[in-house]
């Protein structure tokens, strides 16, 4: 009967220890029904990295962080253990990416999975790391440049503010008045002399649509002119002149052959000599007239006659005109 007691004593006891080392590691995040893995890898800064925080493959999770600690070469860096409770085989060259998995979510790690050959992950691998810049470290980066820009800007804004002022000085701005003053008067004055066009076109507004009826009239003739000397029969016009050329060209022919009445006055040489001589001795004749008027003109009031041309006088002009 005693013997009985012990054992059960033994058994109670024995399953205490086994339930409290059960729980401890299930509350350190170990389940010792499973087979899991332990992997680590390294990292400069994990802020915003939590124990417990998700180990996912492509989203979906698969283990989650179980320690992180500082290395033990004193350089800072920080080596955060992960449980892996799942099946899934991934490669040794596999990297352990730390991402941010929202604004308020804080931060997790993905586990990038290596197609390739290499050895699959077990206990105790530790993998590459990376760090996948989040939503905060963007915006940071690119608030960084546009405040740089937004500086310089400002600083540029108040050099040319500086610049502005310096230049506006009291008779600038009294000019400045005054411009806009006869700007004022400039477009009062437009607008009396848009008025009286307006009147003006109201009070003449029958003549110009007279004006503008006779200039339909008129460009609707000048469209029935043109379209009937589109139809009239050019072809048969430029044949007539073509004809009246051809006339032309052959009287022209005839006269440099010497055909024909003007043909032989044109080119008979005798006929020309006889003009030229015939221009000659009208010329001695009109010259003889001009020295000896009086052997031409006889004037007498008592009837005297007129002494005869004598032969010989008049041979001798005559050849002395030669």
């Amino acid at each position: 009967m005693k013997t009985t007691k012990e054992i059960k004593t033994s058994i109670l006891v024995i399953s205490g220890i086994v339930l409290f080392i059960f729980i401890f590691n299930y509350l350190k995040g170990e389940n010792i029904l499973n087979n899991s893995r332990k992997i680590s890898a390294i990292y400069d800064n994990v802020e915003g990295l939590a124990i417990s925080s998700a180990v996912t493959i492509n989203g979906h999770k698969v283990g989650k962080v179980q320690e992180i600690n500082f290395t033990n070469d004193g350089s800072g860096k920080l080596e955060v253990i992960m449980l892996i409770d799942s099946d899934f085989i991934f490669s040794n060259n596999s990297i352990a990416e730390l991402y941010e998995s929202g604004l308020i979510g804080g931060k997790s790690i993905a586990i990038i999975p290596a197609n390739d050959k290499s050895p699959n992950t077990v206990s105790g691998d530790v993998l590459k790391s990376k760090v996948k810049p989040g939503l905060t470290e963007l915006v940071n980066q690119r608030l960084t440049p546009l405040q740089e820009k937004i500086e310089s800007v400002m600083v540029s804004a108040d050099h040319l503010l500086k610049n502005v002022n310096s230049i506006f000085d009291e008779k600038t701005k009294s000019q400045i008045k005054g411009s806009i003053s006869n700007l004022e008067q400039t477009i009062l004055s437009f607008e009396k002399t848009s008025n009286s066009l307006q009147n003006l076109i109201e009070s003449n507004k029958y003549a110009i649509n007279n004006s503008i009826s006779n200039f339909s009239d008129i460009s609707d003739d000048l469209s029935i002119v043109g379209d009937k000397l589109s139809k009239s029969d050019f072809e048969q016009t430029i044949n007539e002149l073509n004809l009246s050329l051809n006339s032309f060209n052959s009287l022209m022919s005839d006269l440099d052959r010497g055909e024909g009445s003007l043909g032989k006055l044109f080119n008979d040489e005798g006929l020309y000599n006889n003009l030229e001589a015939s221009l000659g001795q009208l010329e001695a004749l009109l010259e003889d007239m001009k020295l000896n008027p009086k052997r031409y003109v006889h004037f007498s009031l008592f009837g005297k006659k007129n002494k005869p041309y004598p032969e010989s006088e008049n041979n001798e002009n005559t050849d002395s005109n030669k």
